[in-house]
Formats: structure tokens, sequence, C-alpha cells
């Protein structure tokens, strides 16, 4: 072994080389120059190194470094701890899969090839000089899978000796939650490391298999996803349904009657039966002589039933009922949803001395909750709404999704204390809107439910031809229980009976009466095809196929929007051609990439792996062998596809070729269609849905060449119309001028300056995400 000889300034070859450590622990060789006899050394570990035992440093190392995945949960964590600790952020993931290959080894049990990103090298090495000054290393990293790999992969990325490090789970950022996790910390569970492993090696091989056969047979930049594919193909199996729905013709009639002791009180029911059949009311023709003879009918109460029903609230957040409701309540998206809660999650200051985690983890699928919470809400119940409002045990929620993650808790305050008003001065208007959601659920789930007094009436009518039966019903709430909190929202894809028909009855109504027929109302109806999916609607599907996690559906969702699968249209996904076409080819060629069964199962799979039931290498190996057989099928028979660019209808500057639409990594551009001849791009600009002040066209986001974002006419150069602020949709109350975001709070017109208050202008929130 060759070294450098500080005496003879020159390499030689090592007399009598003895593996060893130096001071820094780092592996080292030591011997004598043969020529003057200097000892020399050289860096480095060899296969000598491997039977000696890497001496102890701890009488070097003192402190204890905490590792976290952001700075804001650093700055929040490092609050509770104290001095004694240093706090540092990874920054997300430290090691990932190179992009510029598949990075599995197929051949040797499908190893992966990770390797540190440059934007993150600098992290890294930070990360471990700090580790090799520091006696302890505590691995905080976020309670699931992700986190769990992502402790792991520091651990191998910055050299983290593993006798020295300690992983701590927490599901709150709050001081008692951090003190009792660094109370017991545990070693880093490799069953949900290699759960997660075993999820990206699965992404991987299906992503880098077929996404290439796309690009050949299709378009490039096109991607397939065992996940993304499956969602894909609901969107498009909606869109066939919708076209191919034919509206079938139905009636209904409804009589109006006033009880024989009113003068003046009605109350409406519906025809349920004809001579106790359900009526066929297919056209206008059916209905006329049934009106004809419903006129000459004598009407008369013949059954009466009061009750009461009770209506129980909802259970607390998981993920994806979060992502429902404020998609529903708020109009966020699911992407807009997660990252505020993050923000949450990781803190806030809100005037108690520094940033505080306001919320528990927001990647969950389980509805418990810890007793130190239920007992929290209990006693801000009893104290706020009275013992009334306080069930007599408290309500346990233990139900969790099918195929749900490890037992977390669901997403709740971390103190009930800490009500919306509080801390609304802190937050911008978009996360206290969120904060409050959470906060109204949780606290109604630990209350009384609501009470209604029910009544439900049949009218008999009976004519020389017929006998028909109307049924009418209403409620009335007896006791308000958790509404006085929260009121879940309504499901805009289902319409129950109870909304539709919910009657005042006139309280005279007895068994026995006489009832007068005032009027019928005949009405025309078309059956509805089934809606398209929502944000919402859709998360909702994939859980109940229990396909994804609670970490997968919102990156989910941002992908097939992003690949320009699926556009979103008034709050709702309709895919685009490329989405049906490669969703058709998909399903012609790798059917069981897009079956629903399937993905649910590969789910259940990598459950098994994280509960230590299966080994990720042989759950690999059972999907591979098949699929690998399959996309050399597809690779020989899928036919060429390939369409034409877009065209949007304007010619090239530069050369005056066609002005084509094109993807890149990152969404929609305009190029030349004589590339690579004429290298001509433009942004692709997309409108905000606010008419110019100006002209009427439509305003659209734009950049600076620094970045920065401003506001213009589409048209610009004809029209110059730009603003700093971003406009808004709704026009100024006073003069109908265009309101413009002036804070978080504010909106302000440009025409006659005005400010007013966001909230009165703007019912749901702005996306800004």
């Amino acid at each position: 072994m060759e070294a450098y000889c500080v005496k003879c300034k020159t390499k030689r070859e090592m007399l009598n080389p003895q593996p060893d450590f130096n001071k820094a622990g780092s592996p080292i060789t030591r011997g004598i120059c043969p020529e003057c006899g200097t000892a020399m050394f050289r860096l480095g570990v060899t296969e000598a190194h491997q039977e000696l035992v890497k001496p102890e440093k701890d009488a070097h190392r003192s402190g204890k470094l905490v590792i976290v995945e952001s700075p804001a949960k650093a700055k929040t964590v490092g609050r509770f701890l104290g001095k004694e600790y240093t706090v540092r952020a990874s920054v997300g993931h430290v090691r990932d899969l190179l992009r510029s290959q598949l990075s599995v080894d197929i051949e040797h049990d499908f190893k992966p090839t990770y390797r540190v990103p440059k934007e993150k090298k600098e992290v890294v090495k930070d990360l471990k000089r700090l580790a090799q000054e520091h006696a302890e290393i505590y691995l905080a990293t976020d309670p699931d899978r992700e986190g769990e790999a992502i402790s792991w992969h520091l651990l191998e990325a910055a050299s983290i000796d593993p006798k020295r490090a300690r992983r701590v789970v927490f599901h709150e950022i709050t001081e008692h939650a951090i003190r009792e996790a660094f109370a017991h910390p545990r070693e880093i569970n490799m069953n949900l490391v290699n759960a997660q492993q075993a999820r990206r090696v699965l992404d991987r091989l299906v992503g880098y298999s077929i996404s290439p056969i796309l690009w050949e047979k299709v378009r490039s930049r096109l991607s397939a996803g065992r996940v993304q594919s499956v969602a894909l193909r609901m969107i498009v199996e909606r869109e066939r349904e919708i076209q191919a729905f034919v509206p079938v013709e139905y009636w209904t009639i409804t009589a109006e009657f006033r009880p024989e002791s009113e003068k003046k009180t009605t109350f409406l029911a519906r025809l349920a039966k004809i001579d106790d059949q359900d009526p066929a009311l297919g056209n206008e023709e059916a209905v006329r002589p049934l009106l004809a003879d419903m006129e000459t009918a004598s009407y008369v109460v013949t059954r009466l039933k009061r009750g009461e029903r009770r209506r129980r609230p909802s259970p607390p957040f998981i993920t994806s009922t979060l992502q429902q409701e404020a998609a529903r309540k708020l109009g966020f998206t699911a992407k807009r949803t997660m990252a505020l809660a993050q923000g949450l999650y990781e803190g806030v200051d809100v005037g108690e001395g520094g940033t505080t985690g306001l919320i528990t983890y927001m990647r969950t699928d389980s509805t418990n909750i810890a007793e130190v919470a239920r007992e929290e809400a209990r006693r801000y119940i009893a104290q706020r709404y009275g013992a009334d409002f306080l069930p007599e045990k408290p309500i346990e929620y233990t139900k969790k999704v099918a195929g749900a993650q490890e037992a977390h808790e669901a997403i709740r305050p971390t103190s009930v204390f800490r009500d919306p008003e509080k801390v609304r001065p802190y937050l911008e208007p978009a996360m206290f809107k969120l904060y409050q959601l959470i906060w109204q659920r949780f606290v109604a789930c630990q209350m009384e439910a609501a009470v209604y007094d029910t009544l439900s009436v049949e009218v008999t009518g009976r004519s020389s031809a017929h006998e028909y039966l109307f049924r009418s019903s209403g409620s009335a709430v007896k006791f308000p229980g958790f509404l006085i909190v929260y009121e879940e929202a309504r499901d805009e894809d289902v319409k129950s009976e109870e909304d539709e028909m919910n009657v005042r009855i006139p309280a005279s109504v007895v068994e026995g009466q006489k009832q007068q027929l005032v009027r019928l109302i005949p009405e025309q109806h078309f059956t509805q095809p089934p809606p398209r999916y929502s944000e919402a609607s859709l998360v909702q599907a994939l859980e109940e196929y229990g396909i994804g996690r609670p970490s997968t559906y919102a990156p989910t969702l941002s992908t097939i929007q992003q690949r320009g699968y699926v556009e979103r249209i008034d709050r709702r996904l309709v895919p685009t051609e490329t989405g049906i076409l490669v969703t058709e080819l998909l399903e012609k060629y790798f059917p069981e990439i897009v079956d629903y069964q399937f993905t649910a199962r590969m789910e259940e799979d990598l459950d098994r792996i994280a509960a230590g039931k299966a080994k990720w290498e042989k759950v690999i190996r059972a999907f591979y062998t098949p699929f690998e057989e399959t996309v050399r099928r597809a690779q020989a028979e899928m036919p060429v596809s390939k369409s034409g660019p877009e065209r949007i209808g304007r010619s090239c500057p530069q050369c005056g070729k066609d002005l084509v639409m094109r993807y890149g990594r990152y969404g929609k551009f305009i190029a030349c269609s004589g590339f690579p001849e004429c290298r001509y791009t433009e942004t692709w600009l997309e409108e905000i849905g606010v008419a110019c002040p100006k002209c009427g066209n439509p305003l659209v986001e734009r950049k600076t060449r620094r970045g920065k974002t401003f506001y213009g006419c589409k048209t610009y150069p004809s029209c110059d119309f730009t603003s700093w602020k971003q406009p808004l949709p709704s026009p100024c109350p006073k003069c109908n001028g265009l309101l413009v975001l002036a804070n978080k709070r504010e909106a302000q017109c440009l025409k006659c300056e005005e400010t007013f208050m966001l909230e009165a202008i703007l019912p749901e929130a702005i996306e800004t995400a």
C-alpha cells in the first residue's frame, strides 16, 4: 500500500502496514517509509479494518443532537427542549433513488441504490459534523412509515453510529408530548422502514417500466404509477358512465292539504302508492288522468306516528375526512389542506412565548383519541355549554378504515382550551378556517347527540277508480346537542329523502281527520347521470377501495393534474383526451396495474411488511415476476398512437411556424412546432378567473425575470393592465370595480380605493397554492 512520505516528499510503498483508527475515529493504515524510516499513514478503510473494533469517542463528545424534517418543526421542538439540545432540520428526505436510472438491482433481491442529491449534500455534511460532535443523537422525524424511513436514511447518509442514535416519536408538538417522547426513546423500526422502502421500489418498478413505453407509443413526459393510474381510471370510468347515460323521464305528484280544523295552515305530502302499488309515472300522458281522478277523491289521515330520533356526532378527522370536509366547506384542494395542516402541526406563534403545535399529526387513518385529550374536551364542554351537552361517559372512537396503518391519533387540536377566537389574530384567514374546522369537529365528537322530534303522516284518498296513499314527514330539533358547535357538510353527490321532504306539519293534524285538497303539484323529472368526481369524493372512493394511504392522497391528485391527464373544472375532475387514451392502453396491456382489488391487495401486503409478517423482497418478487412478462408483451404489442402536439392558434414570432402546447417536467408550456430547428418557447399562462378591468379579457398570473408573481391582461402588449396584488373574483360592493388582495385580512378596490374585510367579500377562502 502506498502512502506519502513527508520527509522524502514523494509516495512510497509502506513497510509493515497496520490498520488503526485516528483520534477522530476515522480508519487509517500506519507504516514506515522504506527509504528514511519516517512514520507514514494513509486514510481509508481496508479489509484489515473489518476485524478491528472502532474505538468509542464519547470522551470527546458532548451534548444532544435532535434531527427533525423541517425548520419550522425544529424551531418549535427546540423551544420546548431548551439549550441542552441542538435541533437541526434535514429539510425533508436526504436520500432517494437516482432519477437517471432504475436504481433497483433486480438480480440481487431488488436492492435499491440511493444517493444524496446535490441540493442536500451541504445539509448532510453539516448533520454528519454535528453527529460526530454530540454524544447523543435523537431522530425525531414524523410518526409514520415515511418518517421512520427518513430517520433510517439520516442514519446511513450522515454515518451516524447506531449505538448513539435513538428514535423518538410524538403525534403533537407540545411540551408534554415531547418530554414524554424523549423519556421513552426506541430503536428504528426496520419493519416500518422496509414497508416504506418496498413502496418506493414498487412504485419505481412500475413507473420506470411503463412510462418509457408510453413515451414511445403515445407522448413524451407521460407517466404511470401504481396509485395514480388507478385514480385516473376511476375518473375515466365515471366519464364513460356520464357519456353513456340516457336520461329517463319520470314524474312525481305532490298534494297540498288543509286539515278540516284549519283555515290557512297547509302541508305537503307526496304520492307513494296507487292501489297499494308503486306509481308508474313515466310521462305526462300517464299523469294527466290520475290528476283528474285525484280531484274527485276524499282524503283522510289514516296514520300518524310521532317519534324521536337521535343523531350522533361524526368521529374526529382523519386525513381523508379532513380533505373531504375542507373541500366541501372551505373549497380547498387536498394539496392546500395538507399544506395548511402541516403549518398548524409544526407550530405557530400564538402569543404563548414562542411557536406551538396547534394540531396533532395530520397524516393518520385512526380515529383514536388520547384519554388526556378526551378528558380535557369534557371539562371544556361542561364549562362552556353545561352538563346537558356532556355525555355520561366519554365517547370512544376506535374504528379504523380498511387497511389502516399503525395506530396513530385522530387529527385534533393539541389543547381544546385554545379555542379558535383566541388564536385568530395570529393565523392567516385560510389557516384559521382550517383550525376552526378541526377544533369544532373534535369538540362536537365528545358532545351529546342531537335529538329530533319526528312526525310522519299518511293521507289516504279514495275515488271511484283508485285509492291513493300520500306520505309526509317532518322533524324539528328538540335538543341541539353537538349541533350547537358543528354540523358536517352534506355530500354534494348524495341527496337523501330527508333533505327533500322535511315538511312542517300542523300540530292540529290527528288520525282520522279529513283533509281538504288545496292543489296538486305534478313535476316532471329526468334521471341524472352520476356526478363527476370532486377531489373530496375521489379521496373518499380511494379510501373505500383501500387504495393509497393518508400520505398519498394529495400527491396523487396533484400528479394526475400536473401530467395533463385531468383538469379541474368547477371543482370537478374531468379527464383529458390524453388521460382517457392512457387509461385505455393500461386497461388493455396492464390490467392488473389499474385493477382496484389488485392495488388494494398490494397495500395489504405493505401493511404485512410493516407488521413484520412478510419479507419485503418476497413481496416485490411475487409482484415483479409476472409484471416483467406483461411489460415485454406490452412493448411488443402496444400500437403507436402518437398524436401531434395541440396547436394553440398562433404563429411563432421567430420562424412563423405554428405554436403548439407541450408538456415538460413542470407542466404545460408553449413551444414552436419547428423544434429543434427553432427553440422559441413561451410560458403557459394560467387564467385566474377574473376579467381585465380595462378590456374585459381574462387576467393571468405572470412572473418577473426574478420569479416575483404579478397579474396582467392575457392580451399584453395590446392591453397593459398589471397588478402586483392578486385580483379577486368578487366585484367591489360600492362601485363594482376590481378588488385586489390588500393583505391577509382585507381587499381593496382599485377604482374607488375603499377597503373591505375579506370574510365579507369572499365566503370561501382564496386558494393561493
